[in-house]
C-alpha cells in the first residue's frame, strides 16, 4: 500500500524514562498496559467503528440517492481502510519510540507545538461527540424498549427522553472508573458481538417486513435547496460512521512490540477481521434498509421496525450494551489526556481520587450536553463532517506525505491526495447540511415523542 515503515521498537530494551516517569505511564490509562493480543484490536475496533452510525446508513441513503450513495459508502470503506493502515504502520516509523496517541503522531509529523494544535481539538472533538451521541442513542434505545414492552393502554406513562439518558448514563457512572483498555476488554468484547447482533436484526427484520407500499427513493425535500442540505447531511452521516481511526494507536499501544514481532503485525490482523465485520453490519444495513423503506426511513433503522416486538426490543437492548462498551473505547483517550494533564502539567497526585473526579465530570457533561441536544440525526451529520472527516478520511494522509515524502505522481502520492480532496470535500461541505439538521430538528422537537 505504499513505503513501508520501519518497526524495530523493544518494550524493554530501550526506555530513557526516570522512575517517575515510569510511575506515571503506569498510572495512565493508555500505557498502563502492553500484554492485548491480537483480537483484542479485532473486538475493540469493531466496538470503536461498528455503533450509533449503521443505525443511521439507511436515512444516509435516502438523503444521498442509490447512486451517490453506494459509491460514497463503498469509497468511504475503501479509503478509511487504507488510512488505518496508514496509522498501523506509523505507530513505530521511529526506531525505539511508540507513538502510543494520535497527538504524539501528529507532533512527530508538524512540530511539537503544531501538531498539538492540529489533532489534539480534533480528537476531542470526535471523541467526546461520539460519547455524546452515544448518550442520544442509549436513552432513544431504552425509551424505544419502553414503548413497546409497556404501551400506554396498558397503563403506562409516556416517559421524557432526557430520563432515560440520564439512566443510560448511571452505567458509565460505574464503568468510567476501570483503568484502561484492556480493563474493558471484555465490555469491548460484549460490545462488538451486539453490533454484528443488532444488524443482522436490522435487515433481516427489514426483509421480513418486506418493501412498503407506495415505496419512494426519490430525495424527501421539496425543495432544491432542502434537497442539497439534506445531501450534505448524508455525507456526514457516512463519514461520522467510519470512526475508528480516532483510536486506533491508543489500541496498538496495548500490544506488545519486539523487533522480532513489531506490534503492527498483530495490530493489522485485528484490523482486516474488524473491517471485514464492518462491511457485514453497514452494507446489508445501508442497502436493505433503504430498499425496504426507501425515503420514508427514520434516521435510525430501528425505529421503523416496530415487529416482531419481542425482536426489535432484542435488538435495541443490544444497541444499549453496544454502546455501553463503544462510549468507554472513546472516553478512554480523553481520560488519558485530562489525566496526563493534571499529573504532568500541573502536577496533581496520580491517585484514585483525582481519577474518580474527572472522570465523573466528564460523564456528567456528556450525559447534560446529549439531554440539552437530543437530535440524533443532526449530530451525526455535524460531528460527521466537521470532526470525523479529517481525523479519519485525510489526516493520515497528510501525515504519510510529510514523515515518508513518496515521489511525486507516484502511486502512493496519488492515492494520498485522493484521500485528502474527498476528507476535504466531506470536512467542508457536511456540517452545512448537518447543522441545518440540527435546527429543523430542534424547532420540531418534543420531548414526549
Amino acid at each position: 500500500m505504499g513505503t513501508q515503515a520501519p518497526s524495530n521498537y523493544d518494550d524493554s530494551k530501550i526506555d530513557t524514562r526516570t522512575e517517575e516517569e515510569k510511575a506515571i505511564d503506569a498510572w495512565l490509562p493508555i500505557t498502563s498496559s502492553r500484554n492485548a493480543k491480537w483480537w483484542y484490536s479485532a473486538f475493540h475496533n469493531v466496538t470503536a467503528m461498528v455503533g450509533a452510525g449503521v443505525l443511521s446508513l439507511p436515512y444516509a441513503m435516502s438523503e444521498l440517492g442509490w447512486g451517490p450513495g453506494v459509491t460514497v459508502m463503498i469509497v468511504s470503506w475503501i479509503i478509511t481502510l487504507y488510512t488505518l493502515w496508514q496509522m498501523v504502520e506509523m505507530h513505530e516509523m521511529v526506531p525505539g519510540k511508540r507513538f502510543d496517541r494520535y497527538h504524539e503522531l501528529g507532533q512527530h509529523a508538524f512540530g511539537e507545538k503544531l501538531g498539538l494544535w492540529i489533532v489534539v481539538p480534533q480528537q476531542l472533538i470526535v471523541e467526546v461527540g461520539v460519547d455524546i451521541v452515544y448518550m442520544v442513542t442509549g436513552g432513544k434505545s431504552l425509551q424505544k424498549v419502553h414503548q413497546l414492552v409497556c404501551k400506554p393502554e396498558d397503563g403506562c406513562a409516556n416517559i421524557k427522553l432526557s430520563y432515560f439518558i440520564m439512566i443510560f448514563a448511571s452505567v458509565h457512572f460505574v464503568l468510567s472508573h476501570l483503568p484502561n483498555f484492556n480493563s474493558i476488554s471484555g465490555v469491548s468484547l460484549a460490545a462488538a458481538v451486539m453490533s454484528l447482533s443488532y444488524s443482522t436484526i436490522a435487515w433481516g427484520a427489514s426483509v421480513k417486513k418486506g418493501v412498503q407500499p407506495n415505496v419512494d427513493y426519490g430525495y424527501k425535500a421539496h425543495s432544491t435547496a432542502g434537497t442539497v442540505f439534506d445531501f450534505l447531511s448524508g455525507l456526514g452521516e457516512v463519514a461520522f460512521a467510519y470512526a475508528g481511526h480516532n483510536v486506533v494507536l491508543e489500541i496498538q499501544a496495548t500490544i506488545p512490540s519486539t523487533p522480532d514481532k513489531p506490534s503492527k503485525v498483530p495490530m493489522w490482523r485485528g484490523v482486516v477481521v474488524a473491517y471485514i465485520v464492518v462491511a457485514l453490519c453497514y452494507f446489508p444495513v445501508a442497502f436493505i434498509g433503504y430498499w425496504m423503506f426507501g425515503n420514508a426511513v427514520e434516521d435510525n433503522i430501528l425505529m421503523s421496525l416496530n415487529k416482531p416486538t419481542w425482536l426489535i426490543v432484542m435488538a435495541n437492548m443490544f444497541v444499549v450494551v453496544h454502546v455501553i462498551g463503544s462510549y468507554q473505547i472513546y472516553a478512554m483517550p480523553v481520560f488519558d489526556m485530562i489525566e496526563t494533564v493534571l499529573v504532568k502539567k500541573l502536577r496533581f497526585k496520580p491517585t484514585w481520587y483525582l481519577r474518580f473526579v474527572t472522570r465523573n465530570i466528564y460523564v456528567a457533561f456528556t450525559m447534560f450536553v446529549g439531554i440539552t441536544f437530543p437530535f440524533f440525526g443532526g449530530l451525526l451529520g455535524f460531528f460527521g463532517g466537521f470532526a470525523f472527516a479529517p481525523t479519519t478520511y485525510f489526516l493520515p494522509c497528510i501525515m504519510w506525505l510529510a514523515i515518508y515524502k513518496p515521489r511525486r505522481w507516484s502511486l502512493s502520492w496519488i492515492a494520498n491526495w485522493v484521500c485528502i480532496i474527498f476528507g476535504v470535500l466531506l470536512m467542508v461541505l457536511a456540517p452545512i447540511g448537518g447543522l441545518r439538521s440540527i435546527i429543523v430538528q430542534a424547532k420540531t422537537y418534543k420531548f414526549y415523542n
